[in-house]
């Protein structure tokens, strides 16, 4: 007579579906999430005080447009986390794809603003497809170097990534959008430091980049081929020599060194920071924004504000470590590494140490492609350190 075999109850689904959600809430880096909560909101508060009166019977007018976008930011940003990072990696060309001829339409549906084609306007809301750009470049370049992660040091490796990014770095300088493209650069950087490119390439990428830079700014023009547009060669120049120009090109970049200086330790208030009650420093709720921020709340509320970005990237810098893939590793380093040049950019051009550029304070500036795209982006790290945590486990 046969012994009867004691056989283990399977879950059902509805058990298997709650033990997933809960083993995901366990390994979320909440940290990560309390600090970017208390920036988005900090930048809330900012954006509110220093936007009370651009416009006329309508205080709230980019406080109430950027609260939306934070709702809408937060969703993303979970529904990004959910997702194991092999999905990323599975669509990453059509996502590459989709950057390609959304970056080719802004050439045919952008209206001109001040000189440039960046935004197609969708309703209120003005979509900028290069932010697009930033999380389909990180991706498809993770992905590439992932799977050549036995040929790095092969300069055919080095040379495919390049490959991958310049149709769209080259889209998105011609738009002109010069700061974006620096992202890119920094994006193309991540990829190859932390997919383990060897040091001699970089060194040799370094030297071509420089030698590039001279041509657009020296050589070129001085054989009468202008590749960069005017306001961009101004800005430049002002970076180099500030006095050049005061009332000209180098106007904000003044403006927002004074408002800075004025903040001192604990700021000006809101009613006595005449820099940005009376408009003299211009973009101060994108691209200025730390500028009206220091000087209303002096060097505390900036160091408060640069505390809060220091978390994130610490926070971001340990999810490499336990990232359980090569593809995971890069996508989190290279979100890490342009995160950290976008936000010295920004704050940079603010007090005068690197030129302007446009270039937005991340969760902070108003505007939604910009505050969407980095809430997506610290949603693929929260997705990066749930499975690698979940792979530790097992």
């Amino acid at each position: 007579m046969a012994t009867p075999v004691n056989r283990v109850p399977q879950p059902t689904r509805a058990q298997a579906a709650a033990w997933e959600i809960g083993a995901f809430l366990r390994h979320v880096d909440y940290l990560l999430l309390l600090a970017t909560g208390g920036l988005v909101a900090y930048g809330l508060w900012v954006l509110e005080s220093v936007t009370r009166n651009d416009i006329p019977g309508d205080p709230d007018y980019y406080v109430y447009r950027q609260t939306i976008y934070i709702a809408v930011g937060a969703l993303l940003l979970v529904a990004a986390a959910a997702f194991d990072p092999a999905a990323y990696r599975r669509i990453r060309w059509p996502l590459y794809g989709l950057a390609l001829v959304l970056l080719v339409s802004v050439f045919v549906l952008a209206q001109e603003v001040r000189g440039s084609k960046r935004w197609i306007e969708i309703g209120f809301f003005n979509f900028q497809p290069s932010e697009l750009g930033k999380i389909a470049l990180a991706i498809v370049l993770a992905g590439f170097v992932a799977e050549r992660r036995q040929r790095l040091s092969e300069w055919g490796t080095t040379l495919g990534v390049i490959g991958i990014a310049l149709p769209l770095m080259v889209l998105v300088f011609k738009e002109p959008d010069f700061g974006t493209t620096l992202i890119y650069a920094a994006i193309v950087t991540g990829a190859l430091f932390f997919g383990g490119t060897p040091w001699r390439h970089l060194a040799v990428l370094a030297v071509v980049a420089g030698l590039a830079a001279a041509a657009l700014l020296w050589f070129l023009p001085s054989a009468g081929v202008e590749v960069l547009e005017p306001y961009q060669r101004e800005r430049l120049i002002g970076f180099v020599d500030p006095d050049i120009d005061p009332s000209g090109s180098t106007y904000n970049v003044n403006q927002s060194i004074t408002a800075v200086g004025s903040g001192g330790l604990d700021g000006r208030g809101e009613a006595n920071a005449t820099q940005t009650k009376f408009n003299y420093l211009p973009e101060h709720s994108t691209d200025f924004i730390f500028s009206s921020l220091a000087e209303q709340r002096g060097f505390l509320g900036a160091s408060i504000l640069l505390l809060l970005y220091a978390v994130i990237i610490w926070r971001a810098t340990k999810i490499i470590a336990v990232a359980k893939d090569l593809f995971s590793a890069v996508l989190a380093g290279t979100i890490v590494f342009a995160l950290l040049i976008q936000l010295f950019i920004n704050v940079g051009m603010t007090i005068g140490i690197a030129p302007v550029t446009g270039i937005p304070l991340p969760l902070v500036s108003y505007g939604g492609s910009s505050l969407l795209t980095t809430l997506i982006l610290v949603g693929l790290l929260e997705a990066v350190h749930v499975r690698g945590r979940l792979a530790g486990t097992r």
